[in-house]
């Protein structure tokens, strides 16, 4: 099967994948949030952040303790009450058009509560024209969501003052009505399986990652000739949204490669790379299906630990307690975490190349595309900041996940 495949089934199979088996959300039990006015500093903060991971991991059965965090759990209501506050700036309310937003992986429904409840409090007239649509690949999490937004009743649709809550339990890829209509998609930290290439040292011809299953059952990686219709297609944008003249990361200039063959026991194959098909796939059933929408987009620009190839992920699982990096992504599927890093300025150069062929065949205009920080989002859009300040004046939700950023 191919390496996008077996990342894929992984993570996402219904019977045994990680987000439908084994992995929990780490959430502050506060709706309110962190008493960050009553915190010394960042230090207090994490402190008091960690006796709240404790008391959530033990409170889960031991077969099923794998738990991550986000920043929409950490810093809720603040993180949701920023993307609301985007949300707003970009909406035109000259007239009676719902404000229609599409979330894509929800989680557990934390950031569509936080932007209704802000909605509701500061903005009801256009709350209650609100339309929030959630697309969630697994059953267990579309679960925590229904439960979440229709306040403890579990209903695939919610009817909150008026406006509709719909958890829609599919993968975006499955995804195939057009939505006519303004809206907002949201997707944040989605994981997205990626496909696997390396390239000849001779003649830069590119071949693709393949996973093989041996006899005892174990996890082996292949190279075979490009024929993977996604592969091919990336690499062909690639090549548009570049001019054809840039030579992939992994691949060295002709002469070196030139004289690396000649070398006794010089390999006949680059290093690794990693090519973010699916987002691809994402970027081109937004720009089809939702031909009027606007972007937020979130993700890691990079991470540490990650495995060996350009734009590697991070693969990893809890085991007692503690988080073990493995540094193959060959792992037994359904216990292990597996992410990648987003390159945001060949996310932002996908997303316009797309953008242009589909927009131009359906005659929309030419979107743009800004990547900000995470911190100069935030700046930018926050609410009540003040309320997110320690005593000695530091803003935890402005310093933490330095490595994230906006699109």
């Amino acid at each position: 099967m191919s390496t996008r495949t077996f990342i894929h089934n992984a993570l996402y199979n219904k019977n045994y994948g990680y987000f439908s088996k084994n992995a929990r959300i780490f959430t502050v039990p506060n709706e309110a949030g962190i008493p960050f006015a009553t915190l010394r500093d960042g230090s207090e903060f994490l402190d008091h952040l960690a006796h709240l991971y404790n008391t959530f991991d033990k409170s889960l059965d031991e077969n099923t303790r794998q738990v991550w965090h986000t920043p929409t759990e950490l810093f809720k209501p603040h993180y949701a009450n920023s993307v609301a506050s985007y949300i707003l700036k970009e909406y035109v309310a000259d007239n009676n058009e719902p404000l229609r937003i599409y979330e894509v992986g929800a989680g557990n429904g934390t950031m569509c509560s936080g932007i209704l409840d802000f909605l509701k409090q500061h903005h009801p007239k256009i709350y209650q024209r609100t339309e929030y649509v959630i697309i969630e690949i697994s059953t267990k999490l579309a679960g925590t969501q229904k439960l979440r937004v229709s306040g403890g009743n579990e209903s695939a649709t919610a009817k909150i003052g008026g406006h509709r809550v719909n958890v829609i339990n599919k993968s975006i890829f499955e995804w195939s009505n057009v939505v006519p209509d303004k809206c907002f998609v949201i997707a944040m930290e989605d994981n997205f399986s990626h496909d696997l290439v390396r390239y000849t040292q001779d003649t830069g011809e590119p071949v693709q990652g393949i996973v093989l299953i041996d006899q005892d059952g174990d996890f082996q990686e292949a190279f075979e000739p490009l024929s993977d219709s996604y592969i091919k297609e990336y690499l062909e944008l690639r090549d548009k949204w570049n001019g054809g003249a840039k030579r992939p990361k992994v691949l060295s200039h002709p002469i070196l490669r030139k004289i690396s063959s000649l070398l006794p026991f010089g390999a006949n194959l680059s290093q690794a790379e990693f090519l973010p098909t699916m987002n691809m796939r994402f970027m081109q059933i937004l720009h089809q299906n939702f031909p009027k929408h606007r972007l937020i987009l979130s993700d890691f620009c990079y991470l540490p630990d990650t495995v060996p190839g350009h734009m590697g992920p991070v693969v990893q699982t809890r085991y007692k307690g503690a988080m073990v990096p493995c540094s193959t992504y060959l792992v037994q599927p359904g216990w292990f975490d597996i992410f990648f890093p987003t390159d945001f300025e060949e996310m932002a150069k996908m997303y316009t190349t797309i953008g242009n062929t589909v927009d131009q065949e359906s005659r929309y205009e030419q979107r743009k595309t800004q990547i900000l920080t995470q911190k100069e989002f935030l700046v930018e859009n926050a609410v009540g900041l003040e309320a997110c300040r320690t005593k000695s004046g530091e803003i935890p939700m402005l310093d933490f996940y330095e490595n994230f950023k906006f699109l």
